[in-house]
């Protein structure tokens, strides 16, 4: 592959490592870009893992060295969500995947329409939050079966239970969707690993760009606060939603 489009594939990289970790979205990027240099679509998915497996942890770290430490929970609800990736990953494709994203992109606008109504509710968290347990463990098991199925937005998924379902505010919610969206990403990565559908060589320097991204991102998040991580959420869900229905 020429060196122009390692380059290319780094500085995307540092687009969707950023918008990984500020809002989501960032594989909506990734993924046309690793078809366009080649990959069949089950290894640019397979491939796009690697990226995200270490943006997340390099996230990870750096929010817990900012001191937003929601790391306990965060192992809690990953739980569930790494059981939905392995489900999500191994399912066999009897599911229309251009009806499913169809479905997405209207649960995307309605999720926007949700924060226009209710803005608040996004940059302070949902007070009360959920006492059920198991019905947060239910909804996180299902979107991990999003997440090891697709990827592409589900990062949007997890915001929304974070805010609606846990209470936390968008920067809390930015901490622990990285560090759940990491443990997850082993097991699924594993099972494209297993099937030989990882592109190593593209994979590392994807995941450069995405982990320089990252940090940017992360230190953002941190700077702006979340007033500002809404605002750029908001524009997020909206393109993840044009690009589900219409492309």
């Amino acid at each position: 592959m020429n060196w122009t489009l390692y380059v290319l594939t780094y500085l995307v990289g540092i687009a969707a490592g950023f918008l990984n970790v500020v809002a989501g979205g960032g594989s909506m990027l990734t993924l046309p870009l690793l078809t366009f240099l080649g990959l069949g679509i089950g290894v640019a998915n397979g491939t796009n893992r690697v990226a995200i497996l270490l943006q997340n942890i390099v996230a990870t770290k750096q929010f817990k060295r900012e001191k937003v430490n929601v790391l306990r929970k965060a192992l809690t609800l990953a739980i569930p969500a790494t059981l939905g990736a392995i489900v999500g990953t191994l399912i066999v494709v009897q599911i229309d995947r251009n009806m499913l994203q169809k479905i997405v992109g209207v649960l995307l606008l309605a999720m926007a329409a949700f924060m226009i109504s209710k803005p608040g509710i996004w940059e302070k968290g949902l007070k009360s939050g959920n006492k059920n347990k198991w019905f947060s463990y239910l909804i996180f098991f299902a979107i991990g079966i999003y997440g090891g199925f697709i990827q592409a937005g589900v990062s949007f998924f997890f915001i929304a239970a974070l805010v609606l379902v846990e209470g936390l505010d968008l920067i809390k919610t930015s901490a622990a969707k990285v560090t759940i969206i990491a443990i997850y990403t082993v097991a699924s990565l594993a099972i494209f690993v297993a099937s030989g559908k990882v592109d190593w060589i593209i994979g590392f320097v994807l995941a450069a760009g995405n982990m320089t991204g990252a940090v940017l991102g992360t230190k953002f998040t941190i700077l702006k606060g979340a007033k500002w991580i809404k605002y750029i959420v908001f524009v997020a869900i909206i393109a993840g939603a044009v690009k589900f229905l219409i492309f």
